[in-house]
């Protein structure tokens, strides 16, 4: 299970230091395990964060807040509220950020990487600013970049790529995370609300479904990409055959 100090799981849930501490008071958020002086929080601290997140972004007081935590822990024990929390909140991949500098972020790229190029970077996510240096999120992400402009793709182009993906993941995700949402509602929360032992079953759902829904999006990917590879490619050598003919006849016509 992965662990963050206070600035981290602050930033992961795209709030601040203040606010967390603000939520520990009010007793929307568990305290964190200590280790000396340092408070560690875990992933369902994440998750929790998120959920509060986004319902203050609906115009939900904290009162408000406060009655639907009550009402769930009311609801179901403690380990199965967290392990619920921890499926929901929990990373859907091990990788562990990383941090670079300009001087760093330039060299991986061969020196094309332009300010535009890196405040279209910012944009979409596949770096972030930290004071003198960019944390990366997405460590593979990057090099991913990195090794298509080592083969001739310029950088715009290859930003061009992610961002289209993007748009074209986050959509399937967000239809698929709808569809799921859907189900465990339908079956586990009819009123709205998880209680009991179905908060436990509708953990051990999500955990279940977190590899199934990856492997699947890997597998239609890679049959599209052989598909419009073996599309492309013909269509290229169609016309070659086209040009080659065409040569040839033309040719036979001046002979």
């Amino acid at each position: 299970m992965a662990e963050y100090r206070i600035d981290e799981l602050a930033r992961l849930a795209d709030t601040t230091v203040r606010n967390v501490r603000v939520y520990q008071d009010r007793g929307l958020l568990s305290p964190p395990r200590r280790e000396g002086r340092v408070g560690i929080y875990t992933e369902a601290h994440l998750a929790r964060l998120r959920l509060i997140g986004q319902l203050l972004k609906r115009g939900y007081t904290f009162a408000n807040i406060s009655e639907l935590v009550t009402a769930w822990e009311r609801g179901g024990n403690l380990t199965d509220i967290l392990g619920f929390e921890t499926a929901v909140g929990g990373p859907w991949s091990d990788e562990i950020p990383d941090y670079i500098d300009d001087e760093e972020l330039s060299g991986l790229f061969n020196g094309e990487v332009t300010q535009p190029d890196v405040a279209r970077a910012l944009r979409l996510g596949i770096i972030e600013r930290e004071g003198p240096r960019f944390r990366v999120p997405s460590p593979r992400l990057l090099n991913v970049g990195a090794e298509l402009v080592a083969a001739g793709i310029p950088v715009p182009t290859a930003l061009g790529i992610a961002e289209r993906l993007k748009t074209q993941v986050d959509a399937a995700a967000g239809d698929l995370v709808q569809a799921i949402t859907g189900h465990i509602v339908a079956e586990h929360a009819p009123d709205g609300l998880l209680q009991g032992e179905d908060i436990g079953e509708a953990a051990d759902l999500i955990r279940r479904l977190r590899p199934l829904a990856q492997a699947a999006v890997d597998s239609m990917l890679a049959q599209a990409m052989a598909r419009h590879l073996h599309e492309m490619l013909g269509e290229r050598f169609a016309e070659v055959l086209d040009h080659l003919h065409q040569n040839k006849t033309g040719t036979r016509q001046s002979v």
